[in-house]
């Protein structure tokens, strides 16, 4: 127990960027890493995932846990069967990949690795979806990696809990969605998820492929949000999906354009880029088909 507490007191500390770097110097890494092998108790695994991404986000902290196999211990954490471990994990890995030297292969070296992150999708546990998605939308900005967890499925299991998501809002009113137990029941999932159906619309037949499974108008419903993040993440899946005609028909038939109008003028230069470009892409196609309509 009091290890326990330890561990969650440094992780809480670790959050300080002048604590990062004195954890570091203290020597403090190793002992964490060294929890992550042989322990069972639920809460230490949980605080020393916690304090390990904590530390990641620092450079040099993150070439110790490197040197230490540490992101191949964090990883197997995602194997544990208690959804706390398994949240704490995948959220620990968004730094941990991001700050890596060579992630892109370092994530391919971890055999079996990428289908059990995808597999994860499949959790009834918000916090698990929620880490997992963040984890996921920064392992697709890898194109090899994008393609590997393409062919375990990571599209239609996206597609599937932007879906259900649109099925809890119809049945319970978006007012009461916060409260429902169900697949996605906050915001911080609809930000992470959606940001992660924006970076893997970047391969193959994706971006069709997440409007044919019907992931287009529960996420322009998304944007009813009150929260800026979830505007931004979404605006950016939309701008993406909007590279196929197809997608651009069911967006405007969903009522997207009058949220892209107000988000357009947002202080967010991202948010005002991703809405600008859906919104041209929307307009190219309108053109497109008047051209069409009246040529002779």
């Amino acid at each position: 127990m009091v290890l326990t507490n330890v561990v969650g007191a440094v992780a809480e500390c670790a959050r300080f960027p002048a604590n990062k770097a004195a954890l570091r110097i203290a020597g403090g890494i190793p002992p964490l890493v060294s929890l992550l092998s042989g322990g069972t108790n639920a809460s230490l695994l949980e605080n020393a995932a916690r304090a390990l991404g904590e530390a990641a986000e620092e450079l040099e902290s993150m070439e110790i846990i490197e040197q230490l196999d540490g992101v191949r211990m964090v990883w197997s954490m995602l194997k544990r069967p208690y959804p706390a471990v398994q949240a704490a994990a995948a959220a620990a890995l968004c730094p941990c990949i991001q700050n890596a030297k060579d992630s892109g292969e370092m994530v391919r070296s971890f055999v079996g690795g990428l289908e059990l992150i995808v597999g994860l999708l499949r959790s009834t546990d918000k916090r698990v979806l929620a880490a997992v998605c963040a984890a996921l939308s920064i392992i697709a900005i890898d194109r090899e990696n994008l393609a590997v967890i393409t062919d375990h499925g990571v599209v239609p299991l996206l597609s599937d809990l932007v879906l259900t998501a649109n099925l809890y809002m119809s049945i319970y009113g978006v007012e009461k969605i916060t409260t429902f137990q169900g697949k996605l029941s906050d915001d911080r999932l609809r930000q992470h998820l959606a940001e992660a159906v924006a970076n893997c619309c970047q391969w193959g037949n994706n971006c069709r492929e997440f409007g044919r499974l019907g992931a287009i108008t529960p996420l322009v419903a998304y944007m009813a949000s009150s929260d800026p993040l979830v505007h931004r993440s979404t605006a950016h899946a939309l701008h993406s999906l909007s590279n196929d005609a197809f997608n651009c028909v069911t967006m405007h038939q969903s009522g997207v354009v009058p949220y892209l109008l107000e988000t357009i003028g947002s202080e967010d230069e991202k948010l005002q880029e991703s809405s600008a470009g859906c919104l041209s892409n929307i307009r190219k196609l309108a053109l497109s088909a008047e051209k069409y309509k009246y040529m002779p």
